[in-house]
């Protein structure tokens, strides 16, 4: 069960002191969100901080694949790191491919699920990746040496590519990857499952 712990105080930086003393941990274990409200008549302006620990968060996060693993009748194992300001989340099953599909769709699909039952659970958007026996890394390994050979064509023709639609996980890993490149340049364009990455050739 996630908790939300509310405190107030006249500034933000007093309500989190608070929470930090009552809950008894460090700021960068916790999440939290802030309320200005404006004093009214003899009431003084205020901050109402909401806070949730992360290690409830882990916690309702191992919980979700307890009883996903129940119900589908199938092992998990689960194991969560928390850094980049995101919960890396690995999942060993006894069933990987039912768990992945075709493309990677019901692990995203998965993923989906979970970052939105954390935004109903705790009213903040809470970053998170999700992958199956490493599918992802070695799916983005082989996207990897596929976009390295494109940018390569690129600076040698200097003609646009477009590529293939990609997943925002996915995309961003490119827009990072071709950074990298001399007179090279990413571009997103179009909606929902169209979206996709441009290449482009700059002068410098």
């Amino acid at each position: 069960m996630i908790k939300v712990n509310k405190f107030e105080a006249k500034t933000e930086e007093d309500a989190l002191n608070k929470a930090m003393v009552e809950l008894n941990c460090e700021r960068a274990n916790l999440f939290y969100k802030s309320e200005f409200i404006e004093g009214k008549l003899f009431k003084g302006s205020k901050y109402i901080v909401e806070v949730i620990e992360k290690s409830d968060v882990k916690e309702y996060i191992n919980s979700f694949f307890k009883e996903l693993a129940t119900s589908m009748n199938i092992s998990i194992e689960t194991e969560i790191l928390y850094n980049n300001e995101s919960f890396n989340i690995t999942l060993i099953t006894s069933n990987n491919s039912l768990l992945i599909g075709k493309e990677g769709k019901n692990l995203q699909a998965l993923q989906n699920i979970l970052r939105q039952s954390l935004k109903v659970k705790t009213g903040i958007s809470i970053k998170l990746n999700l992958d199956i026996s490493n599918y992802k890394v070695k799916k983005l390994s082989t996207l990897e040496r596929e976009i390295k050979k494109i940018a390569r064509e690129v600076q040698k023709t200097k003609l646009d590519v477009s590529l293939d639609p990609m997943n925002s996980y996915e995309r961003r890993h490119i827009h990072n990857l071709i950074s990298e490149y001399e007179n090279l340049t990413t571009e997103s364009t179009g909606e929902g499952k169209e979206r996709h990455i441009v290449i482009k050739y700059i002068e410098k």
